[in-house]
């Protein structure tokens, strides 16, 4: 199921393949989000040919709109978003904890009113197993609680407790295909490793390092990984959940990490900005007027092959939806375009120097 193929000499940087019903995944990799049924303003052949390798669904929000009458009806989330590769659920944990109104936590599960129209549901572990199986995952994620940040130490631990016991619920429910267990424990290393230890014991496909990028520093995020990582398996995947910019991935695959999924690459884009090897550029910018050069050389997305960074800085100050399509286009192929790099470094020994550069050279202008 996941082959490791080679190890980086001077980090714990992995290269690997992951093997599901619907195809090959290629690690380290980043995965489109595509929360909703579709990662926003881009559709699936585009993707296909941006070589996407696996995106990704959510439980909570598919279950609150359209509800799974109508994901039953069209036969499962790819044949509904016209997608035939891997797809990979989040639980919906994350999102009943953070979009919820007025819930409820009990030992059985979270009763919550939706943020849509603040009618009544319940989601539990089994609940979460079962949405995503009508889903039709490749991928499926446990249903856990995922805690704040800053968080107590005695609510960590309770709240991990009750993780735990989800997760052992979620893994008796039959799936037709992989389901991760995931690593919490906020920002306590203790918890992290008890955390990761106990879903190593009930066995699971692959792991999560999940509650990080809740709004904790960038070094409480790395420790979070860097706590759960050496008590993980090496012959599973791991994935750090809603992770990251560019250079926090490149950080995290030296630590070991093989999955990676954000929304910046589309959520930035509909700002204005772009990603490119030498850091954000905020298109908006008057400096872009009359620049008759693409967002970055030597790219080969649909912005960079036809159009002008003075065009696309038109676009988005007229607020035309072209505008954030093609700067979309552009940031999401150049996060696919940075996995790509990173596993080519991996496999001819080169990452470590590469990784010393990339960090080096990397400007965020959002700062």
């Amino acid at each position: 199921m996941f082959e490791l193929l080679a190890t980086d000499s001077q980090t714990k940087a992995r290269l690997g393949r992951l093997t599901t019903a619907r195809g090959i995944i290629e690690t380290p990799i980043f995965m489109p989000v595509g929360t909703q049924g579709t990662v926003k303003a881009v559709s699936p052949d585009e993707l296909r040919k941006m070589r996407a390798q696996v995106i990704l669904g959510n439980t909570y929000h598919l279950f609150v709109r359209p509800g799974m009458e109508v994901m039953e009806h069209f036969g499962g989330l790819h044949s509904f978003m016209g997608w035939d590769g891997p797809i990979l659920t989040d639980s919906g944990g994350f999102q009943v904890f953070s979009l919820a109104k007025l819930r409820k936590i009990t030992e059985e599960g979270v009763h919550f009113q939706n943020h849509l129209d603040g009618s009544p549901c319940f989601l539990g572990p089994r609940e979460a197993m079962q949405i995503q199986a009508t889903l039709g995952s490749d991928i499926a994620m446990v249903f856990d609680e995922c805690p704040p940040y800053p968080c107590e130490h005695d609510y960590a631990a309770r709240s991990l407790e009750r993780t735990l016991r989800w997760a052992a619920q979620c893994r008796q429910v039959p799936m037709p295909h992989k389901v991760f267990g995931i690593v919490q424990g906020a920002t306590f290393p203790e918890l992290r490793r008890q955390s990761a230890e106990a879903l190593v014991s009930i066995g699971f496909d692959g792991y999560a390092i999940g509650g990080v990028s809740v709004g904790e520093p960038q070094n409480e995020m790395l420790a979070a990984v860097e706590s759960s990582e050496p008590f993980l398996p090496a012959d599973k995947p791991r994935y750090a959940m809603g992770l990251g910019t560019p250079p926090q991935m490149v950080e995290m695959v030296a630590r070991g990490v093989d999955m990676f999924d954000v929304v910046l690459p589309t959520r930035l884009a509909r700002n204005g900005t772009a990603f490119t090897k030498n850091g954000t550029i905020n298109l908006k910018n008057a400096c872009f007027t009359k620049d008759r050069g693409p967002i970055e050389e030597g790219c080969g997305c649909p912005a960079c092959r036809q159009f002008t960074r003075g065009y696309l800085r038109h676009l988005v100050k007229a607020e035309e939806i072209l505008g954030l399509r093609l700067i979309s286009l552009h940031n999401l192929a150049f996060y696919l375009g940075l996995m790509s790099e990173v596993r080519a470094r991996i496999a001819n020994g080169t990452f470590a120097q590469f990784r010393h550069e990339f960090i080096a050279n990397y400007r965020d202008h959002r700062e």
